[in-house]
């Protein structure tokens, strides 16, 4: 980081200037290996054909070279599966399911690292993943928080936030919400610019961006470039790709690069593309756009297999007329005079707050995002109080002479059931709702999982313990259970922990599979297996083998059995045979479903050690398996 107090910082970069290399690069990819492995199920596929096929491996970039420094704006253009963002992502190091057959590529003479990029590098995907519910300055202040060194005082921070928010014409807009599809909020060209604000806000010295007009009207995305290339004139590198830019928007890069099907046709200053296909013998037509005519002039054409032959042996002789003509060049970059190409090296230290830090601003965040969604939170807090409501006056009405034994044993049953089901998908769905952002920071190095795991974690409690008491407190009392503070609060406690046991499993299915139908499903096959083997559907001494084994681990069964001991032990129930009476104490009916083996305090260790095991299962899949939503795959 440059000096904190120097107040030109967004309007030129202060740090060193940077020089990215890329040489002789070609980089394939096992297409085979990029269909998800639940899609290959599907299609029944034996696994040993997964990563491999008759034309599995397709060359993505072949034999790239090109030399960009700080102070220039590189475009990449060309049609669609070109190269284009494979490129941007090999020079991220975010290449996965890729490889680099041969050359490298270098930042200040130095190889590209995951580490290096971290360093000096800001990655603008083609999706804005923001939080919805946060505010645009809300959005930058928790990144600054984050990513800012710790010698940033909050006044500092602050004005760095003003500062970007200014730099990219945000003020209309700062105190917005972000929105989303159901959400309204920014427009589109805002949303980008927030996008590119939050990786602005470190200022990097290389900005890299995929597709940043995607989406945008033609004003927008010319200001929204007029603003990009007034950024790399602030000592920064820029390197974007687009498709067809229209003119005004060409006339703004200083380097172009037009690639198709991987192949380089042309790398070198914009001013000079059309003169150099002149030469060729493909001059622009006058009143044309250069970009989209010799876009159209390399696109291989797949109409027919002559039109796709024909276009192809022109992309292929064009692209072997550029290396010619380059080879010469130390850069590789086609240009009529020679420019100056020194630059000094740049080193970064960068001192990141610490996983303490992360932690509280997480959390803030996690608490502001999810209170802010209040149609959200009404839904669900009306839909456990219809719940309640439903089971509680479906048993109402016996004030006088309690609940018969079926009667109290199956509503103890259904609410150590029911109410922890309605958690899972809820909290499945909300998983993936934030997972593109949490792989596109935990990516980008913006904060550790272990912070995030707990800041999530604790940030769901209030909410978690506002469904569980909407839904528990209305059953309870309207079905004349115990009315005893003691007997209330330790069957309060047992149903708090099994539906976080639910809200557990939920969260660790949806860290460890790549798609909500797929967590839903395994969620509920699990939760199913619970259910069945609760002690309830049929007695614990009648199951065999393999459920009644299931049955020690089944946070239902702990459940039903913790409550029923609590309802029952110190009861006595009056049993009419015809005209006699019979007086039969409550612990003799746990005694006869089998649920009184262990004390009362064994359910609500067993339940607490089922919590400890998901949520030790789903920080283990954080950790260890990328968080990819589905348009990452």
């Amino acid at each position: 980081f440059p000096d904190q107090n120097d107040n030109s910082l967004y309007f030129t970069y202060s740090g060193k200037s940077n020089i990215l290399e890329v040489k002789e690069l070609t980089y394939q990819v096992n297409m085979a290996s990029q269909i998800p492995w639940y899609e290959n199920l599907a299609q029944m596929k034996m696994t040993w054909a997964w990563k491999s096929g008759p034309h599995s491996h397709v060359p993505i970039i072949q034999n790239l070279n090109l030399k960009v420094q700080s102070g220039q704006m590189l475009a990449i253009i060309g049609s669609t599966a070109g190269g284009k963002t494979s490129l941007l992502d090999v020079i991220t190091c975010r290449d996965h399911g890729g490889k680099v057959t041969t050359g490298q590529i270098m930042i200040n003479n130095e190889p590209c690292t995951p580490q290096l990029v971290k360093k000096c590098i800001a990655h603008v995907r083609q999706d804005d993943r923001l939080l919805p519910h946060l505010t645009v300055r809300e959005t930058l202040m928790f990144v600054a928080k984050l990513r800012l060194p710790k010698f940033f005082s909050d006044s500092q921070r602050k004005k760095r936030v003003e500062d970007v928010i200014a730099e990219l014409r945000l003020r209309q807009c700062a105190n917005t919400r972000v929105g989303n599809e159901y959400l309204r909020g920014v427009s589109g060209g805002e949303k980008r610019r927030v996008s590119i604000a939050v990786q602005l806000l470190w200022n990097p010295g290389i900005l890299i961006l995929d597709e940043p007009t995607s989406g945008l009207d033609s004003f927008t995305a010319h200001n929204l470039v007029i603003t990009l290339s007034r950024l790399a004139r602030g000592n920064r590198l820029v390197l974007l790709s687009l498709h067809q830019p229209r003119s005004d928007i060409f006339q703004l890069f200083d380097l172009v690069l037009l690639m198709t099907s991987g192949l380089t046709v042309y790398c070198g200053t914009a001013r000079d593309m059309v003169q150099y296909f002149t030469e060729l013998g493909y001059p622009c037509p006058r009143y044309s756009n250069p970009a989209d005519f010799y876009v159209d002039l390399t696109t291989i054409d797949k109409q027919t297999a002559e039109k796709e032959m024909e276009s192809r042996k022109r992309a292929n002789t064009l692209a072997n007329l550029f290396l010619e003509n380059v080879k010469d060049f130390d850069d590789f970059l086609w240009k009529t005079t020679e420019g100056d190409n020194v630059a000094k090296t740049l080193e970064l230290q960068l001192t990141l707050p610490g996983a303490l830090k992360q932690f509280t601003i997480l959390l803030s965040r996690q608490v502001s995002n999810d209170f802010r969604d209040l149609p959200t939170l009404l839904i669900h807090g009306f839909e456990a109080l219809l719940l309640s409501l439903l089971i509680g006056f479906l048993y109402y009405g016996h004030e006088k002479n309690r609940l018969s034994i079926r009667d109290t044993t199956a509503l103890l049953y259904t609410i150590g059931a029911l109410v922890p089901f309605i958690v899972i998908l809820d909290a499945i769905a909300k998983c993936y709702s934030e997972r593109a952002m949490l792989y596109h920071d935990l990516e980008g190095g913006m904060y550790s999982v272990s912070p995030y795991f707990f800041a999530k974690i604790l940030g769901e409690l209030p909410e978690h313990c506002g469904f569980v008491i909407i839904s528990v407190v209305p059953i309870y009392w309207l079905s004349n259970l115990i009315p005893e503070v003691e007997h209330f609060l330790l069957s309060f406690l047992l149903v708090w922990l099994a539906v976080y046991c639910a809200r557990a499993m939920a969260l660790c299915m949806a860290a460890l599979l790549p798609t909500l139908q797929l967590a839903a499903f395994f969620a509920n096959v699990i939760f199913s297996a619970c259910y069945l083997s609760g002690g309830f559907v049929i007695s614990l001494k009648n199951l065999w083998t393999v459920p009644y084994w299931f049955s020690r681990i089944s946070f239902i069964r702990w459940n039903f059995q913790g409550l029923m001991q609590i309802q029952f032990t110190d009861t006595t129930y009056e049993m009419p045979f015809g005209n006699v009476s019979f007086q039969i104490p409550g612990k003799h009916v746990s005694e006869y479903m089998d649920l009184d083996s262990h004390p009362l305090y064994v359910g609500y260790l067993v339940l607490t050690s089922t919590i400890g095991t998901f949520l030790f299962l789903y920080y283990l899949c954080l950790r260890f398996i990328k968080q990819k939503s589905t348009q990452d795959w």
